[in-house]
């Protein structure tokens, strides 16, 4: 069984979301998605609107999702990598190259961004038009 993994926040899923996973599940039989903790966005300074559980059960909920684990820290991807003994690590291109010494351990791949949306701009442009 060939598994893939990816990491991410997941707030206010989207279209851009439902692409990345879709694309990374048709990279192997197993999608694993490590999903940043409320206490782990304190940290990248980023504030979910959803809670990590609420987050957890939406990504559950998709048929391209295998299982949910939590991401506590940076450091944690090469430990993910060997534990889940993964064949294919994927992010979005806006990351290209940060994950490089992954490759020592499995396939890299960092798959173009889903053009004119994301959550951010969501955000924005919500504030936009209540604001």
């Amino acid at each position: 069984m060939k598994k893939v993994i990816t990491y991410g926040t997941f707030d206010l899923i989207h279209n851009g979301h439902i692409n990345i996973l879709r694309r990374a599940k048709e990279m192997g039989d197993y999608l694993i998605v490590a999903l940043s903790t409320d206490e782990f966005n304190k940290v990248k300074n980023k504030k979910a609107y959803y809670s990590f559980e609420d987050r957890k059960g939406i990504l559950e909920a998709i048929k391209f999702v295998d299982l949910v684990i939590p991401e506590t820290s940076w450091d944690q991807k090469i430990e993910d990598v060997k534990k889940y003994d993964i064949d294919v690590f994927v992010m979005g291109d806006d990351w290209k190259g940060k994950f490089d010494y992954l490759k020592e351990y499995c396939v890299v791949n960092y798959l173009p961004r889903t053009v004119g949306i994301s959550t951010t701009k969501i955000k924005k442009d919500f504030s936009k038009s209540n604001g």
